[in-house]
């Protein structure tokens, strides 16, 4: 295992998001783009998009894996990715269904 990946191994993905005007997400790998509609994080639990409006990043810290902005935020989804297929079988539903 490389050291990238046993970083991301090791940190613990959390959100918390405090009036829809203030977010801080923890575990953050990557910052693959971001503008004041949308900023698209990858982190150890898959690609994450926070959308809305007036949106800025105010810490970044790769090295911590933290980001936090602010601005109205409308909405949070995450993509996964990873080395597996896409079977439903590895998404929410197919865990919870097991």
């Amino acid at each position: 295992m490389g050291f990238d990946a046993e970083k991301e191994r090791r940190t613990a993905h959390t959100l918390s998001l405090l009036g829809r005007e203030s977010m801080e997400v923890r575990g953050v790998v990557d910052v693959i783009s971001f503008d004041e509609q949308a900023v698209i994080l990858r982190t150890v639990c898959g690609t994450m998009t926070v959308e809305g409006s007036s949106l800025h990043i105010h810490v970044l810290s790769m090295e911590e894996g933290i980001v936090t902005m602010d601005g109205k935020i409308d909405a949070v989804s995450y993509e996964e990715t990873g080395e597996s297929d896409s079977n439903e079988k590895n998404g929410f539903f197919g865990k919870l269904f097991r």
